[in-house]
């Protein structure tokens, strides 16, 4: 069956299993007030929505709310409060400054300039390590889905070097080379705050429980285990290519060749470049005062300086600067590029995460759970949730997964007197880990794509990393939370 009718028959499945069991719930007698009822018959609607794609799945979160309001669970006023969140700033600013890096070339000039480096070109393995360190690297700033985008057509290019030339296993080498590229993006969209909506999804709602992680803890936490990860995958291919042909002066040669194919470096992108270095230093210097133990500077910086205010004036500050006459970095035009739709998707879901909250629905899950949960099985638990949330997302949005579940567990992490930050953080860090399937994620759609691999393929070495990805996530958290 091909994608296509997968996703239609998927659409066909939601609009009657959603209200359907959103009734079932509704009547099922529950020790619940009539508006946490009510809130968990939403819920079960929407995760539907969700996990089918019904409707767009902004859509899906602002019906969630409307019908909270239909039904009384909430006023208008306080329903859609979410939706001036200031992390939805921190959303537009760092989408602007990603825009002014595509827009104008600067990510590719970047990957261009760091594979050029010889120590990428002295055997297959280093070529895939050089792809896949781009793929990592960006993806922490720019969207994973245009990172992987605009790595496709270098690796093909090479990929058809190699099929020209008649050289023996092209094939085990381009999927090894796309596979690295998407799962690199993925693993390191995970690393910053702003690599991946999820990440700022998760940190609004430990924000909301008292957890503020800045820019820079985030990135501390997330680094070892992302790194580790990425290694891991490199190592496993590694493994797989030891025996592959390779004409390294050729290859050298190609690269050179797009490397002089770049315009010379334009305002646009010195501008662009100059926003996000100062962008980038404003997100890490809070983090560098508490690290030293200046409280004074750490307070004025995140009451003047919050993370959400720097991302929105860097943004705005790329339409003032001019890249050519009468023109700024960032045009009208350019708004209308923006993934409105994870931002309204944040609005209306952190909306639905705090009325689970709110009408003690996460409490009541969370006591149900820790019913048959002890603390001696913890270990075990959050190994659980981990690889719960990884095979989770192979099948829907790893953001509405988020968003659905993570009051939920921070309710049963209460009930259970355990900490609250790092096992939150370790599901966050585990929905961008999503390897398998096609559908996952946009760079596994876009590689798959290609023609180059096998669906067996990518469930194969996709499934290894889920498993490795689950175990490292939860060594990590256990570390941390000790």
């Amino acid at each position: 069956m091909s994608i296509s009718r997968f996703e239609k028959y998927k659409r066909e499945i939601g609009f009657f299993l959603a209200p359907t069991l959103a009734t079932v719930v509704y009547l099922l007698p529950m020790d619940l007030s009539q508006d946490a009822h009510i809130v968990f018959s939403i819920m079960v609607f929407c995760v539907i929505f969700w996990l089918t794609e019904a409707i767009p799945l902004s859509m899906t979160a602002l019906l969630g709310v409307s019908l909270a309001v239909v039904f009384g669970v909430v006023s208008v006023k306080e329903a859609f409060l979410s939706l001036g969140h200031h992390i939805i700033l921190l959303f537009i600013g760092s989408f602007l400054i990603a825009q002014a890096m595509t827009k104008h070339g600067l990510d590719r000039r970047f990957a261009l300039n760091l594979l050029s480096k010889d120590i990428f070109l002295k055997s297959p393995i280093s070529l895939i390590a050089g792809f896949s360190l781009i793929s990592f690297l960006l993806s922490m700033w720019v969207s994973n889905t245009a990172t992987t985008a605009m790595l496709l057509p270098l690796i093909l290019g090479i990929v058809q070097m190699f099929k020209n030339k008649k050289i023996p296993d092209t094939g085990k080498f381009a999927v090894f080379s796309l596979l690295a590229v998407a799962y690199s993006a993925s693993i390191g969209g995970a690393t910053t705050l702003i690599g991946t909506p999820t990440n700022l999804i998760g940190a609004g709602f430990l924000k909301d429980e008292g957890f503020d992680i800045d820019f820079l803890r985030w990135f501390l936490l997330a680094f070892p285990i992302t790194f580790l990860t990425y290694l891991v995958l490199l190592l496993y291919i590694k493994f797989h290519i030891r025996n592959f042909s390779f004409d390294r002066e050729r290859i050298k040669r190609i690269i050179k060749e797009e490397k002089k194919s770049l315009p010379k470096i334009s305002l646009g992108e010195r501008n662009t470049l100059f926003v996000f270095l100062t962008a980038a230093f404003l997100w890490t210097l809070p983090g560098i005062a508490k690290m030293v133990g200046n409280q004074q500077a750490y307070q004025f910086l995140k009451t003047h300086f919050p993370e959400a205010v720097v991302a929105i004036l860097a943004g705005i500050a790329l339409f003032i600067l001019p890249a050519r006459k009468g023109e700024g970095t960032l045009t009208a035009s350019d708004l209308t590029k923006l993934d409105w739709n994870t931002v309204l998707l944040f609005g209306g879901g952190l909306a639905l995460g705090k009325l689970i909250t709110k009408t003690g629905l996460a409490n009541y899950i969370g006591q149900k759970v820790a019913s048959v949960i002890t603390p001696e099985m913890g270990a075990l638990f959050i190994f659980t949730l981990v690889v719960v949330m990884i095979f989770l997302t192979e099948i829907s949005s790893n953001t509405a997964t988020v968003i659905t579940f993570a009051p939920i567990l921070i309710g049963v992490l209460k009930q259970l007197n355990m900490d609250i930050l790092y096992p939150t953080f370790g599901i966050i860090i585990a929905a961008s880990f999503a390897f398998m399937l096609p559908i996952a994620t946009p760079p596994n759609a876009i590689i798959y794509g290609s023609r180059h691999i096998p669906l067996s393929k990518m469930v194969k070495v996709g499934f290894f990393m889920n498993i490795i990805g689950s175990v490292i996530i939860t060594i990590f958290i256990l570390i941390y939370m000790k």
